[in-house]
C-alpha cells in the first residue's frame, strides 16, 4: 500500500514512513492511494471475531509490505487486552433503532486510546526495525495528550512532548497527562487555545532542518495510523447490527474531524453506511460548513465540552482531497485562503457530494446540559458532555427510522464530573486504577504561544543526558 499527500507535493511513501512522518513535507495528509474494500461476503465472515481479530482484518491491506500478518495479530491482541470491557467496544440500545457505543474502556477512559494503543506498539515495532529514535509534539484539546502519553511512556525509542491549551481542559484530563512522571514523557500548558496548540506543532514539523534535526513525528489524527484504526470500531458496530445486510448511520462528537473522518472511511471500504451525523458545540464551524459551504473560523468559546473547543479541523483536509476529485492543487490552494483569510469557499460541486453523506447540528451548554438530564431519565444513561451532544445531534438526523443509528460515546464522564454533576445532581467517580489520581505528584512546564521557545524546549529535552 503506497499513500499520497493531499496536497499532491510530497513523496509518496510506505505505511512505515507514513507512521513517522506524521504530517507531510509539503504540509498535506497522507491517504491511501488507493482504497481497500471488502465484498458482503467478506463484511458477513467478519461476525463472531473479538475485536483484535476484527482489527486485524480491517487493518491488514492497509499496512501491506511493512507487517506481516503474524506481526499485525499479536499487536493487535496486545493492544486490546487490557481494555476492562470484554467486547472492548460494547454497544447499548438507547431506544428503537437507537444506539450508543461506548468508546472509553481503554486505559485512559477515551475513544483516542483504541488507535493510540495500537499506534504506540507500532511505532516501537518500526523504530526497533529501523535502528531509529523519534521525538513525538503533539498538540491536545484534553484526550489525546493522555491517551498518546499512556501509549508511548518509558519506550526507549521515544521521546514525547504533549502540548494543552492552559485552563481549557477538565482537571482529571490535565493531571492523566501531569501525573505520568516518565523521563520520556514532557508536557506543556501553553497561553492560548487547542488550535493555538496545533499552529505551534505545525510550525515546528513545517520547518524542515528542525524536523529531521529532532526526528519529529506526530500521535494527533493528522497521523494515518490513527485514522486507520479508528475505523474499526465502525465496522464493530456494523457487522453486530447485521451489516451488511443493513444500511445504518453513525452520530459523532467532533471537533477536529477525525473520528467522523473514520466512519466515511469505512463507508468507502464497503460499510453500508447511510448518513454520518457531526455532533457541534458552540464552537461550531463543522456545522456552519455542512449548512452554507463556507468554512469560517470564529473566536473559541471555552465549553462544558472542551475538547470540541476548536475552530480549525485538521483532518476536513481529507475529505476536501476526496471531494475534490484528488486534486491536490486545488486542495492546497483552498487551504492556503483559508490559513490567510480565516476563511475558504467549497466548490459547489464538491460540497453537495460532502452533503450527500454528512449533515451537522449544534449545542450549546444548555442544551447539551438537558440532553444530559434527559438522557439519564428516560434511560438511565450517565453520558458525558462529548457523547450526550453526539446522542443528541443523532436524535435530530434520525430521519430514517427504520436504520439503526449508533452515537458514538467517547469518553467516561467521568472525565468530565463537574459538567455531569450539574446535570444529573450525581458526581461519577473514578474507575479503580484511577481512584488516586488526585493524589498523585504533577509534573507541568507552562510557555507562551511562542515556536521558538519551544523549538529550544524539544531540542533541550531530547538532547538532554539519558540515564
Amino acid at each position: 500500500m503506497k499513500y499520497v499527500s493531499t496536497r499532491g507535493k510530497a513523496p509518496v511513501l510506505d505505511f512505515d514512513d507514513v507512521l513517522l512522518a506524521g504530517l507531510a513535507r509539503d504540509g498535506g495528509l497522507y491517504l491511501p492511494q488507493s482504497w481497500p474494500t471488502f465484498s458482503a461476503a467478506e463484511i458477513r465472515a467478519m461476525r463472531g471475531l473479538s475485536y483484535a481479530e476484527l482489527a486485524a482484518r480491517i487493518m491488514r491491506p492497509f499496512v501491506e509490505g511493512c507487517f506481516s500478518d503474524a506481526e499485525l495479530s499479536r499487536l493487535t491482541a496486545e493492544s486490546y487486552s487490557a481494555f476492562t470491557h470484554p467486547a472492548v467496544a460494547p454497544l447499548k440500545q438507547l431506544g428503537h433503532n437507537q444506539w450508543v457505543m461506548e468508546l472509553f474502556h481503554g486505559p485512559t477512559l477515551a475513544f483516542k486510546d483504541y488507535a493510540l494503543q495500537l499506534v504506540g506498539r507500532l511505532f516501537d515495532h518500526v523504530l526497533k526495525k529501523k535502528g531509529r529514535k523519534v521525538t513525538i509534539v503533539g498538540a491536545t484539546s484534553g484526550d489525546t495528550g493522555s491517551a498518546a502519553i499512556e501509549a508511548c511512556r518509558d519506550r526507549a525509542a521515544v521521546d514525547i512532548v504533549i502540548l494543552h491549551p492552559r485552563g481549557r481542559v477538565s482537571e482529571v484530563q490535565r493531571r492523566q497527562m501531569t501525573t505520568v512522571l516518565s523521563s520520556n514523557v514532557r508536557n506543556v500548558a501553553v497561553d492560548g487555545t487547542f488550535d493555538d496548540c496545533q499552529d505551534l506543532v505545525k510550525v515546528l514539523f513545517n520547518d524542515e532542518a528542525f524536523r529531521d534535526e529532532m526526528n519529529l513525528s506526530a500521535v494527533n489524527s493528522i497521523n494515518w495510523a490513527r485514522v486507520m484504526a479508528q475505523i474499526v470500531y465502525y465496522f464493530a458496530a456494523g457487522v453486530a447490527l447485521g451489516a451488511p445486510d443493513v444500511p445504518m448511520s453513525f452520530s459523532v462528537p467532533t471537533g477536529n474531524f477525525g473520528n467522523v473522518f473514520a466512519g466515511y472511511a469505512a463507508k468507502l471500504m464497503g460499510l453500508p453506511i447511510d448518513r454520518l451525523i457531526v455532533g457541534s458545540n458552540t464552537n461550531d464551524i463543522l456545522t456552519r460548513f455542512f449548512e452554507g459551504g463556507v468554512m469560517k473560523t470564529d473566536g473559541v468559546v471555552p465549553t462544558l465540552s472542551p475538547s470540541m473547543d476548536i475552530q480549525v479541523s485538521s483532518n476536513f483536509e481529507r475529505l476536501m482531497y476526496l471531494s475534490l476529485g484528488g486534486d491536490g492543487a486545488a486542495v492546497d490552494k483552498l487551504m492556503n485562503d483559508f490559513r490567510q483569510n480565516g476563511a475558504m469557499v467549497m466548490p459547489q460541486g464538491a460540497w453537495t457530494t460532502m452533503r450527500e453523506v454528512f449533515e451537522a447540528y449544534r449545542l450549546d451548554d444548555e442544551e447539551t446540559l438537558a440532553a444530559m438530564r434527559a438522557l439519564k431519565r428516560s434511560t438511565g444513561e450517565t453520558l458525558d458532555p462529548h457523547s450526550a451532544i453526539g446522542v443528541a445531534a443523532g436524535l435530530k438526523g434520525h430521519s430514517r427510522k427504520d436504520t439503526s443509528m449508533v452515537a458514538l460515546a467517547t469518553a467516561h464522564p467521568a472525565k468530565f464530573p463537574d459538567a455531569v454533576e450539574k446535570a444529573t445532581g450525581v458526581r461519577p467517580g473514578l474507575p479503580p486504577h484511577m481512584a488516586d489520581l488526585f493524589q498523585r505528584p504533577e509534573r507541568l512546564d507552562a510557555m507562551a504561544n511562542d515556536a521558538a521557545a519551544l523549538k529550544d524546549y524539544v531540542r533541550t529535552f531530547a538532547n538532554r543526558p539519558k540515564v
